[in-house]
């Protein structure tokens, strides 16, 4: 409310957003991105492989599993705020991770060979890419056959889910939708509708957490690993 986002392009709203807290953007954050442990344990890293970390922000995720990635040929680290990227790439060197780099660039058009990729992931910034349904599709794209897709992010229930999914209330909907706007998160109702449309379930979750100096709320997440089908013999 203090410090409105601004800027022309979707990179200066960015900028404007995280240009002034980048450095310590991890300390709240920790309290209120929920999930994204979870999925990094069960992300399966062997000798060779690639990885692509979209909207990897100030490299939180690489560096929660660094001990796991020395035989990875290479982790990519994809961001349009170049301010957290720097961030990102000071701790890369203090960590001394010589297999991943970062990359200033739109994950709706990152130019990456077709099938060349092991695993993509997007930890809460699909939320934050106007056509994120782009950036899905590129992740496919990108992903070899057998390959890992994994995400984390906030949303919204649809107002009639499927069976089996949460429901949430129609106050809650509005309520989070405009809470998080505020910020330019754009929570969807569509995400993991996409997620599964492209790729195979191997797991997905909806859950609640809680979120720093509002005790008695808690915010809606989902959690989604998936796999790319393998080409047709």
């Amino acid at each position: 409310m203090l410090h409105p986002v601004k800027g022309r392009t979707h990179e200066d709203r960015l900028e404007s957003f995280y240009g002034g807290q980048a450095g310590d953007y991890d300390s709240f954050r920790e309290r209120l991105l929920h999930g994204r442990d979870d999925v990094l344990e069960h992300l399966q890293f062997s000798p060779g492989m690639s990885w692509v970390d979209m909207g990897a922000g100030t490299g939180r995720n690489v560096l929660q599993v660094a001990d796991r990635l020395t035989d990875l040929k290479q982790v990519l680290l994809v961001d349009l705020s170049q301010s957290m990227l720097n961030v990102a790439g000071e701790k890369l060197k203090e960590r001394r991770i010589e297999n991943a780099s970062c990359l200033h660039a739109d994950a709706t058009m990152l130019n990456l060979p077709a099938e060349s990729v092991d695993i993509v992931t997007f930890f809460y910034s699909l939320t934050m890419i106007p056509n994120w349904f782009a950036a899905i599709e590129l992740a496919h794209r990108i992903l070899k056959p057998g390959g890992t897709i994994a995400v984390a992010d906030f949303y919204v229930s649809r107002k009639y889910p499927d069976v089996g999914h949460r429901r949430h209330s129609s106050l809650a909907r509005l309520f989070w939708t405009n809470w998080f706007s505020a910020d330019g998160v754009y929570l969807s109702s569509d995400h993991p509708a996409m997620l599964k449309h492209y790729f195979q379930v191997g797991s997905f979750s909806e859950r609640f957490g809680k979120v720093p100096y509002m005790p008695l709320i808690r915010a809606p997440y989902y959690t989604f690993i998936g796999r790319k089908a393998e080409a047709a013999s």
